[in-house]
């Protein structure tokens, strides 16, 4: 097998586990909530406290990829994150848990960015969808197995071994990764790299240009909007199956991780199906149709609130979610196609943080919202709305926009051009 299917494995099991340890505090929320008789609001707080972090670090850790390289950049934040997700299991009172998802997200914060920058590095404009879906396919399946192993050790273990069990479990990862992954090499070959890039596409950009450019403002409210429903999902939905429709921590396990699952798979083929078409009629028009789809089907998710039959929790959950999934597959894989590869990992960062802010917000937001009452209405007719609203920027954005910026960043044309 290629060397660099065998990374992108790898790739895309630490995303698994990187899931696994963020998601760990959403199955465990209803048991912290009657353990230490917090509130919702003060659920939520906990909920975010990870993103503040990693909102935080996303650029500083963009910067550190793009100088130090993949493979030491990604090895160090997983060891760091491994152990502050294990901690969380000798937490004494609400403040342990948030210090601790603030360690988390600080030390998760280059997963994503080394993950893309080996996509984007080691894989064609044309090739990027199949090997982006399966990057994607990790954010899918790492929530679902959190979900049914989570459920199945908090209902034997408690959720204090439930958080031990997964944090240390998930270092196994580390020696293959440090085996398999190419090396970063020296620091100044990594630097003759960056100069020799740099000297092939001179910068003619400047941050006012692009701080200017409504395509960059398009992409960026696109994730904002896209992100605050995926964090809604990850952060609240486990809570609501049981609180509103009545699940147990068994059942609300088996409906999420059956949705995840089946947004994986889906992720994956669609994947497959736009990187041929994108050799047709090409890269930007393939994927800004794709995802623009995949975000306006996103609101399925609305349907929750005609349907109080439990049994259609199922259904409903995973058609949105597949398509949210579609939606955010060719989203990054735009994102990483537009800049030159020097600057992968500070693009991305951007991002990143851009959609983090949308993840913070998503657990507050839902847990004042939910009130002492816990009714679920409103904070699903928000979070169905976002995506819809994000299609509508990905089609602003434009595929000769997209082809403009990428000139742009390349260097090849002026912002006046």
């Amino acid at each position: 097998m290629n060397r660099r299917w065998i990374v992108l494995a790898l790739v895309f099991l630490g995303i698994v586990i990187n899931y696994i340890d963020r998601g760990n505090l959403s199955v465990a929320a209803p048991s912290i909530m009657r353990d230490f008789q917090i509130a919702p609001a003060t659920m939520g707080v906990l909920l975010s406290a990870f993103f503040w972090t990693y909102a935080a670090f996303q650029i500083p850790a963009g910067a550190l990829v793009d100088r130090f390289g993949i493979r030491q950049a990604y090895a160090g934040g997983f060891l760091v994150w491994s152990i502050a997700s294990a901690s969380i299991a000798l937490s004494r009172r609400t403040g342990d848990i948030v210090g601790m998802r603030m360690v988390l997200g600080l030390a998760e914060s280059s997963a994503p960015l080394a993950s893309l920058s080996f996509i984007r590095n080691n894989f064609a404009g044309k090739d990027q969808g199949l090997p982006t879906s399966i990057y994607i396919a990790g954010q899918n399946v790492g929530p679902a197995l959190g979900a049914l192993l989570g459920a199945l050790l908090l209902e034997r273990f408690g959720w204090r071994m439930m958080f031990a069990i997964t944090g240390l479990g998930g270092l196994i990862w580390l020696p293959c990764w440090l085996f398999a992954a190419p090396s970063d090499g020296t620091r100044a070959v990594r630097q003759a790299e960056k100069a020799a890039a740099d000297l092939a596409a001179p910068r003619r950009w400047t941050w006012r240009m692009l701080l200017t450019n409504p395509t960059f403002w398009a992409m960026s409210l696109a994730i904002l909007l896209s992100s605050y429903y995926w964090y809604f999902v990850l952060t609240w939905v486990p809570s609501y199956l049981i609180l509103s429709r009545g699940f147990s921590t068994l059942g609300m396990g088996r409906v999420v991780s059956t949705a995840l699952f089946t947004m994986a798979i889906v992720n994956v083929f669609a994947g497959s199906a736009v990187d041929k078409l994108a050799a047709r009629i090409g890269v930007f028009r393939a994927r800004l149709w794709f995802g623009a789809v995949g975000y306006a089907g996103t609101a399925a998710i609305l349907l929750l609130l005609v349907t109080p039959d439990q049994s259609w929790a199922l259904p409903i959950l995973t058609f949105s979610l597949c398509a949210t999934g579609i939606g955010n597959s060719n989203f990054w894989t735009i994102s990483q196609h537009v800049p030159p590869k020097n600057m992968v990992g500070r693009t991305i960062g951007f991002l990143n943080t851009v959609a983090v802010v949308g993840g913070g917000a998503a657990p507050v937001i839902t847990g004042c919202i939910l009130g002492p009452q816990r009714h679920f209405g409103p904070a699903i007719l928000v979070a169905g709305v976002c995506p819809v609203l994000a299609a509508v920027c990905l089609l602003a954005a434009g595929s000769k926009g997209l082809e403009r910026m990428k000139a742009l960043l390349a260097g090849e044309v002026h912002a006046d051009a």
